[in-house]
């Protein structure tokens, strides 16, 4: 292969090669291949309960086929509506199997936030369980004639269940798994998946404040998870099924997904899926159940890192410990790893990139604060602010633009932004950042006004216009402000009405409740008597910004 090596390559673990080859497949044809490579081999420990590769092949073939017997439009879309549980990798393969679009969609999303992906992303379909949480909703969205129709996977299945449940009702519209699935017979031919075909639309935002569905095809996330393979293959150096991961992370979200899901079960690993990620589970997962790798959000670590006693545990089996979704705190890695002696690893995605993009080395050389070097198949470099043209040399700071057969090829139902961000050059990143000396890079800013709260983003203008809802509010703006355990939290700045008497904001969230996720709900309130503008005439966050980071620097000092 002729051509000019990359600045990063030189920074490459022995035995990593950029140019390793990068194959896009498809999603049925990497859970059939796992399926025949490891067959009864536990593919994921729920409640102490094992599920083989064969189950959960079983399963989603079971769920295609329903699909196909329901005669649902191909063109249409399910949506999954779940929390970590084995319905969701049941659902998410026998949808691809099927050729059927999915929709994910969060468990934190307010009502409205539900309904608007529900009609962008043309789902008419909607898989859920019988949570109380997720089933009232599910309930109140095909009540309101945003889906036709439900299937509940019923809890109860996977044992004793730390949530609490409710009935499932009887009604023609709503269906359980079990029964959806009853004697659904495989087709005489499965319909023929390409990896250009869309598998999913994953949702994110904008500066709009409107939630996009990135445009995920077959060929995205497998060359993500064949990216991933070829720059931790070599560095673990494990065989097919040696592994035990624990994911406490969301499957909804897109690290999970590709890091854990995807890759696990193309590995014949098994995953340790638990319903919601809590300190001494996870500590018993990593002692009793000995498992190997465990990544999590900046959250996760600070809880950790926290936790009476964490020095004196046993962490003998971990081989791979890694942050992401939001940026790690440098203090917290490197407390961390004082207590464990365990190294906290990470890297830089996104849902446009399926999110392989960057990595830290295991062994590489200590950059704090920097997000790594790009992995295999991923090219990365520093455009100019002003002319995304215009490629910046080493140390100058500009806009990560990112290529590579793991990029999204748009938003769904979105010319405009996909024009403004997937040029011919790259899909412009909207971070911040440069590139040192050794390939390695860092960001340092958001072009956008995105907050990432506990490894989730948070979209101020959505607070905003919910907030802008109050009877009593006449102007506002949110920013995010440091927050010691989410990384992020959201503030509102608000200009009441005049004669408004006022609110707390305790008072705001309550009224917020049904408006914006759990998420999003912000954790400070100012009511100040006007709000900063520019000079001609704009509501201005520059100031408020700025304010924040001066006492935020004082209470430091």
């Amino acid at each position: 292969m002729n051509r000019t090596a990359f600045p990063w390559e030189r920074s490459y673990p022995p035995g990593v090669r950029w140019d390793a080859p990068i194959v896009p497949s498809t999603l049925p044809r990497l859970l059939d291949e796992a399926v025949a490579a490891y067959g009864d081999r536990p593919a994921i420990e729920y409640r102490d309960r094992p599920i083989s590769y064969t189950e959960i092949g079983g399963q989603a073939d079971a769920f295609a086929a329903a699909l196909l017997r329901s005669s649902i439009n191909p063109e249409g879309a399910v949506a999954l509506y779940l929390p970590n549980t084995p319905y969701h990798p049941f659902a998410f393969f026998g949808a691809a199997k099927a050729g059927i679009r999915l929709a994910h969609l969060s468990p934190l999303d307010a009502e409205r936030e539900l309904a608007h992906k529900l009609h962008d992303s043309g789902a008419r379909i909607l898989v859920t369980t019988n949570l109380t949480s997720m089933l009232s909703m599910g309930l109140k969205l095909l009540d309101a004639g945003h889906v036709d129709r439900l299937i509940v996977g019923e809890d109860a299945v996977w044992g004793p269940c730390p949530a609490p449940v409710m009935p499932i009702p009887e009604r023609s519209d709503v269906t359980t798994f079990e029964a959806f699935t009853r004697d659904a017979a495989p087709p005489a031919q499965w319909p023929a998946i390409m990896p250009d075909d869309i598998a999913l639309l994953q949702y994110t935002g904008g500066t709009t404040g409107t939630p996009k569905g990135a445009i995920l095809t077959h060929g995205n996330l497998t060359a993500a998870v064949a990216m991933y393979e070829a720059w931790f293959g070599p560095q673990l150096n494990t065989r097919p099924g040696e592994q035990k991961v624990i994911c406490a992370l969301p499957l909804f979200h897109i690290f999970a997904l590709t890091t854990i899901l995807l890759r696990q079960i193309k590995n014949g690993n098994e995953i340790l899926l638990r319903l919601r990620f809590d300190p001494e589970t996870t500590l018993r997962d990593v002692e009793v159940k000995r498992a190997t790798a465990f990544p999590g959000v900046p959250t996760m670590w600070i809880a950790l890192a926290n936790h009476p006693g964490i020095e004196k545990r046993d962490f003998s089996s971990v081989i791979h410990l890694s942050s992401g979704g939001a940026p790690l705190p440098v203090e917290v890695g490197e407390r961390f790893h004082r207590l464990t002696g365990q190294r906290l690893l990470g890297g830089w995605g996104m849902t446009e990139t399926s999110p392989a993009g960057t990595n830290l080395p295991l062994k590489g050389p200590p950059k704090p604060g920097s997000i790594g070097i790009p992995m295999p198949g991923v090219e990365l470099d520093i455009v100019s602010l002003d002319e995304p043209r215009s490629v910046l040399g080493v140390s100058e700071t500009g806009e990560l633009r990112v290529r590579g057969l793991n990029v999204s090829r748009g938003y769904w139902n979105k010319p405009k932004e996909t024009a403004e961000a997937f040029t011919l050059d790259g899909f412009l990143t909207g971070d911040i950042g440069y590139m040192d000396e050794d390939g390695y890079f860092f960001i340092v800013d958001r072009r956008k006004d995105m907050i990432i709260s506990g490894g989730f983003n948070v979209y101020p203008q959505m607070i905003e216009q919910a907030v802008y809802e109050h009877p009593q509010v006449e102007e506002a703006l949110v920013i995010g402000i440091p927050d010691p355990y989410r990384g992020e939290a959201a503030k509102v700045f608000v200009k009441l009405k005049n004669d408004a008497p006022g609110f707390t904001l305790e008072e705001l969230q309550a009224f917020l409740a049904d408006k914006i996720g759990k998420h999003e709900m912000p954790a400070a309130l100012e009511i100040r008597e006007a709000l900063p503008r520019t000079s001609v005439g704009k509501l201005s966050k520059i100031e408020l910004r700025d304010a924040e980071r001066r006492k935020a620097e004082s209470a430091t000092s």
